[in-house]
């Protein structure tokens, strides 16, 4: 694979530590930005599905301009614990580089955009009313589209592993622990802290 003319949409999908390598050596920060901003228009039919009366042009708009911002910046916290966790293992990726490779797991995720609006074209009911009925074409689209969007969330992930453990220079398996050890930490402390609210809650009963 020639890493000077490689492009991340299409190689990250079969080779990822390849295209993170590319950009870490060949691209900005800037260019991640970019992925992320394209990545999360593809992904804004699965965001407004739930807008009903709220989706007029003054919300789309707002939504196409804020949600990409929201994005980028929300990479820059998340970025910073498999950086930080890496050390841990001995890993050598800057927070620059992570944040650049971090924006390739993106890509796979907002797969589900296109896939989404395809869906409400094809079958509206099934997609946009909780009470309809299943049955017959609109029970093989619903299933079809579940599979796929369980494959893209579990590739979207193994791109993950992939990237970090290219960013830091270790293996697939340390890489797999530097982004497990914090996101046990935020469910541990989300159960502790909905534990202590409903303690709290039924205490003063």
């Amino acid at each position: 694979m020639d890493n000077k003319t490689l492009n991340p949409f299409l190689a990250v999908w079969l080779h990822p530590k390849q295209t993170a390598r590319y950009l870490i050596e060949h691209k900005t920060i800037g260019f991640a930005i970019m992925i992320i901003t394209i990545c999360t228009i593809l992904s804004l039919p699965i965001n407004l599905l739930d807008a009903g009366e709220m989706l007029t042009w003054p919300f789309l708009i707002a939504i196409v301009i804020f949600s990409p911002l929201f994005a980028i910046f929300g990479l820059f916290i998340t970025a910073f614990f498999p950086w930080a966790i890496g050390k841990l293992f001995k890993g050598t990726s800057t927070y620059t580089d992570m944040y650049k490779v971090m924006s390739l797991a993106s890509i796979p995720a907002a797969a589900m955009g296109p896939i989404y609006l395809i869906w409400f074209i094809v079958s509206p009911d099934s997609l946009l009313n909780p009470d309809f009925i299943y049955s017959g074409l609109d029970m093989a689209i619903f299933a079809i589209v579940m599979l796929i969007s369980l494959g893209l969330g579990i590739w979207s992930f193994v791109v993950s592993i992939c990237v970090v453990a290219e960013a830091h220079q270790i293996s697939n398996w340390k890489a797999f622990f530097t982004l497990l050890i914090p996101a046990a930490v935020i469910i541990i402390f989300i159960f502790a802290l909905a534990a202590l609210v409903a303690f709290l809650f039924f205490s003063t009963m």
